[in-house]
């Protein structure tokens, strides 16, 4: 998977927006939804991705996949690093990043879930 896809994949999803979320890091882009973050990467550097996980799953996966590692610079319980050029398929990565997408729109308060939903009529 390329930046390009990555980018316009996360952007398909309903409420998302993307930009540079830290002070003085014009490199890490994150895509948010209703300013939850559910995917973030390096524009300069293409190398990860981090993905938020069920914490079993993300276990899981770790063990099943070497290019899935423990969330760098996140939750390592609830965070997954994957490494978008290497053996993974982008299928499966797409998966992962909707799972991502919905695990945090299911945290979201029950007024913003609704207010999303709006969003999608």
């Amino acid at each position: 998977m390329n930046i390009e896809d990555f980018r316009e994949f996360c952007l398909s999803f309903n409420g998302v927006s993307e930009g540079f979320p830290f002070d003085d890091d014009e490199t890490t882009l994150a895509f948010k939804v209703m300013d939850k973050i559910f995917a973030i990467t390096d524009v300069d550097d293409f190398d990860s991705i981090n993905l938020k996980c069920d914490p079993i799953k993300a276990a899981m996966l770790r063990d099943l996949y070497e290019d899935v590692k423990p969330g760098y610079h996140m939750d390592k319980k609830h965070w997954n690093t994957v490494n978008p050029e290497g053996e993974l398929d982008d299928e499966l990565l797409k998966e992962w990043i909707k799972d991502s997408y919905n695990l945090v729109v299911e945290d979201l308060p029950r007024k913003k879930q609704k207010k999303l939903e709006k969003m999608e009529d």
